[in-house]
């Protein structure tokens, strides 16, 4: 349950998202103020009349859910003021994956250096912000708590409201900042290493879940691929994937399309790895063997089984992305796009094989540019700055908040309602110690209005 009126007693103010419709803010925090008068309250309550009352906003994204550390700042008209990004692609080449103990000592020594770069080159100081937004979950706890400790050092200090940010909601919303035309309600497919998602967007922080990974998602399934081939993982293993899979024969190798007998919209990329594993050791690969040492016959064998696997992979979004899309226009008719985000929405070929499903159906696809679709802060200030106009965001850190103090990370955090028809008794056993939805938590905060 997420209260409407911050602990303002407490010495450790949690980042947990509030929910207040912004022409009562102000209100609500005066008739606190005779319970409690925290120094921050005079200059905090001015703040927010003013900033939510017009349009100059300027939000600081911040974002440390995985391996990219990442900063933006934008501002209310969908500006994109600046961007910068710390890539752990050394990292991931070197642990052949996402490490969190060396992923979290990677965000330390470069968040204060990306912050202030994201600022210096806005031409900004914090002063000048309206708020901080940064990735609360889903994501590793080791990184997200980086970003979160960043995020409330700069609030506290500068007396900025805070807004917690749901990370898949970011990938989601940031399409709407490259196409003001997106409105509600929409559809979405959000893909990534760690992601599988299709939803149903019918306000902002009001989604239905339509189907999600029961297993391992498409991205984890590239860059395990991209492994066993022996490829380079220093520009990740999607990419890598794609770029081979452009010399190979694409049905060569009979890899079966996961869960077909499963009319749902859940996705599984378990068992189309063994496949991918076993075909792999048929053809005695050596993923020891660079690529390009590789001879001319077994790059073809490598490239073969790239693009097989691209192929089913790819098809296997296909299938799902139809039926929920059948199930989306039948709950919501006036449905008009599909939105693909996340790591894997860079993917050329995904992009042309959705592009046709979209057609089909009679739905336009909007997929932000590759820049925007990998983990990035732009997203996180953008959906930051959607909730801070609605009045969604905390007050203020305290002053000299201590280092262990409890900070509210989500690392397992639905998004949306799940859908009765799209539940799957596979992922009924993996709900222990998940944070409730995003949906229901505003739901009922709505509710106690």
């Amino acid at each position: 349950m997420v209260s409407l009126l911050p602990n303002l007693s407490s010495p450790i103010s949690r980042l947990s998202l509030l929910w207040r419709p912004s022409i009562h803010l102000t209100r609500k925090l005066q008739l606190h103020q005779k319970t409690v008068k925290p120094k921050w309250f005079k200059s905090f309550s001015a703040h927010c009349s003013n900033s939510i009352s017009n349009e100059n906003l300027v939000v600081l994204g911040i974002e440390t859910s995985c391996d990219d550390t990442a900063a933006a700042v934008v501002n209310s008209n969908g500006e994109i003021l600046s961007q910068v990004i710390s890539s752990q692609a050394e990292l991931l080449a070197r642990y052949g994956g996402v490490a969190p103990k060396m992923a979290e000592e990677a965000h330390a020594l470069v968040i204060d250096q990306v912050v202030q770069e994201a600022l210096d080159k806005a031409n900004l100081t914090e002063k000048d912000l309206t708020a901080v937004a940064v990735t609360i979950g889903p994501g590793l706890s080791l990184c997200l708590r980086i970003g979160v400790r960043k995020a409330r050092s700069v609030a506290s200090s500068h007396n900025l409201p805070l807004v917690g940010v749901h990370h898949m909601e970011a990938h989601t919303l940031v399409a709407r900042l490259v196409d003001r035309e997106l409105h509600f309600p929409f559809m979405a497919l959000l893909v990534s290493g760690g992601h599988n998602l299709l939803i149903l967007a019918r306000d902002l922080g009001d989604y239905i879940q339509l189907g999600t990974t029961i297993d391992d998602a498409i991205g984890e399934a590239y860059d395990k691929t991209a492994k066993w081939l022996g490829l380079d993982l220093r520009r990740s293993g999607g990419p890598a994937v794609e770029e081979l899979a452009q010399e190979g024969d694409a049905k060569s190798v009979k890899f079966k399309v996961p869960m077909k007998q499963h009319k749902d919209c859940n996705f599984s990329y378990a068992g189309l790895k063994t496949q991918v594993r076993l075909a792999i050791e048929a053809k005695r690969i050596n993923a020891e063997i660079s690529l390009a040492s590789a001879s001319d016959k077994e790059r073809q064998a490598r490239a073969d089984i790239a693009a097989s696997f691209q192929r089913v992979a790819v098809l296997h979004l296909e299938e799902k992305c139809e039926r929920a899309i059948e199930w989306g226009l039948n709950i919501e008719p006036s449905i008009n796009h599909l939105v693909v985000s996340g790591g894997v929405a860079s993917n050329k070929y995904v992009r042309a094989r959705l592009e046709e499903v979209v057609k089909r159906k009679g739905l336009k696809l909007v997929c932000p540019p590759p820049s925007l679709c990998t983990d990035n802060g732009v997203m996180v200030a953008w959906t930051g700055l959607e909730h801070f106009r609605l009045g969604r965001f905390d007050p203020p850190p305290p002053a000299n908040e201590p280092e262990d103090a409890v900070l509210d990370l989500r690392p397992r955090w639905p998004l949306g309602e799940e859908y009765a028809e799209g539940k799957s008794e596979a992922r009924s056993m993996r709900t222990a110690r998940m944070h409730p939805s995003l949906t229901s938590l505003i739901k009922a905060s709505i509710k106690q209005e």
